[in-house]
């Protein structure tokens, strides 16, 4: 019997199953059309993305219910963490033909939980991908490269952060390229934050999220 398909939205390749598997983990907006947009590029350009719905259907635009939905989704941490981790199953087992692991993009919320997945699932989670999030783990098992896309400008991610990080992963040995971007705030890669959206930034972050996933090795 195969894994049951959690709660979420799966994007597959022309080609099926045979692509490398992507986890995409959402804002705290939810799993919105931005997200599933998101996971439809990555089918597009030959991925096998699924993004898994830690809200359940749930999905805001305005920032005090996304502070909600959030201290809400703290409250049942261990819940949300065994959700993505049958998420990680389910697509590696739908992808069972690729050779590495799976690959986790997480933005804001959604970073930390991938940050969270690889310490982990290390068996699984070999690439890593943020997008303006942070958080703190134990990376001393993991066996993934990490990515990042980080806004020069952004209060919900200091500087003194993303650098902690950096140096957190680095003394793990594992390898990590941040990228900081100029004139940027939170949500620049979101096109339906109109307030925040900088298309070339994101066209750029695009670019090498592409890149990152496609090696082999992740760097």
């Amino acid at each position: 019997m195969g894994i049951s398909q959690p709660d979420g939205y799966l994007a597959m390749p022309e080609q099926g199953n045979t692509g490398q598997p992507v986890l995409v983990l959402h804002a705290w907006w939810g799993l919105n059309a931005t997200l599933k947009a998101f996971c439809d590029r990555l089918a597009a350009a030959g991925f096998v993305a699924f993004a898994p719905d830690l809200y359940h259907g749930t999905v805001t635009d305005q920032i005090d219910e996304a502070e909600a939905l959030v201290a809400a989704l703290a409250e049942r941490a261990d819940q949300a963490r065994a959700q993505l981790a049958h998420a990680a199953a389910f697509l590696r087992a739908l992808a069972h033909s690729a050779p590495e692991g799976l690959a986790a993009v997480g933005f804001s919320l959604g970073a930390f939980y991938a940050l969270d997945l690889s310490a982990s699932d290390p068996e699984r989670v070999r690439k890593v991908v943020l997008f303006y999030g942070t958080g703190p783990a134990d990376f001393q098992k993991s066996q993934a490269a990490y990515l990042g896309h980080f806004a020069a400008n952004d209060p919900f991610e200091p500087q003194s952060s993303v650098a902690a990080l950096e140096s957190a992963l680095r003394q793990a040995g594992r390898p990590v390229t941040f990228y900081s971007y100029p004139e940027t705030g939170h949500w620049f890669f979101e096109p339906d934050r109109t307030d925040a959206h900088n298309p070339a930034a994101a066209a750029l972050a695009w670019e090498r999220t592409l890149a990152f996933l496609q090696t082999s090795s992740g760097v």
